[in-house]
């Protein structure tokens, strides 16, 4: 009983100290009669421990009656992609967690059990960043990913004229 009140705080948990998406559009995919369409969001997100990098997300949302009341599980389908947007500066924290990575971004896709993830890689030797999104379950997960990878390179400030 413990450890089903332990696994269930920190599930609940999981939104803090992940880094929150705005939501930028959306397209519906599949028309539904009753409830909300069935979609593919578009989010975008900050990196909340690398400045000047962010990460655009584009994942399934289930539409329907369940959908637009929170109760549906949403797919597993998601893509990403990452851009520098400015000068990357990173902490030795960063650096240190190359092999095992570190999660960046959560997102529930069911009510309880399920969720989209981000998680960054540093990579030393080509010195970039490496973003891998994937989507679990407390019991099982699924293999679909997509990644995204960040070359850290100078930044040279714009001298157009604006």
């Amino acid at each position: 009983m413990i450890n089903r009140i332990t696994s269930l705080c920190a599930f609940l948990a999981l939104g803090i100290g992940a880094a929150q998406a705005e939501e930028i559009g959306s397209v519906d995919t599949v028309f539904k009669l009753l409830g909300p369409d069935h979609k593919i969001v578009i989010e975008a997100f900050d990196d909340p421990d690398v400045s000047n990098v962010t990460c655009y997300i584009s994942r399934a949302k289930t539409g329907g009656i369940k959908g637009g009341l929170g109760l549906a599980e949403d797919t597993a389908d998601a893509a990403i992609s990452c851009q520098q947007v400015g000068p990357i500066t990173l902490s030795e924290r960063v650096k240190n967690r190359k092999a095992d990575g570190e999660v960046v971004f959560r997102k529930r896709t069911s009510l309880v059990f399920k969720k989209l993830q981000v998680v960054r890689f540093y990579d030393d030797k080509r010195h970039s960043l490496v973003y891998l999104t994937y989507s679990d379950k407390v019991v099982d997960g699924s293999p679909k990913n997509a990644l995204s990878a960040v070359p850290i390179m100078p930044w040279v400030a714009s001298t157009a004229p604006q």
